[in-house]
């Protein structure tokens, strides 16, 4: 045995924090790629509000890739989050403006 289910098993309910600290969201599941034998995604609940307002309806989760994924911890971290959600939101900003 190579512990591999109680380790995925750990990974719900932990917190997730971009690289810049910002908290992301909680791991509410893992999803799973099974013919590859690895975790392809995080989905993720209780989520930082401020960062998905008007993204995500309030209750809903969202699942992020598993390749954001920068460190695991006691918490994880992942890469970029905060900057690829803004741009899309800047880019329609300025769009309307012009």
């Amino acid at each position: 045995m190579d512990g591999t289910p109680e380790e995925l098993t750990t990974l719900v309910g932990r917190e997730v924090y971009s690289n810049n600290g910002v908290f992301v969201g909680e791991v509410e599941d893992v999803r799973l790629d099974l013919d590859r034998q690895a975790v392809t995604g995080l989905a993720l609940g209780r989520l930082n509000d401020e960062l998905f307002q008007n993204r995500i309806e309030r209750g809903k989760g969202v699942l992020l890739p598993y390749r954001w994924v920068r460190a695991v911890g006691d918490v994880i971290l992942v890469n970029d989050v905060i900057e690829r959600l803004k741009q899309p939101e800047e880019e329609t900003e300025s769009t309307l403006v012009a």
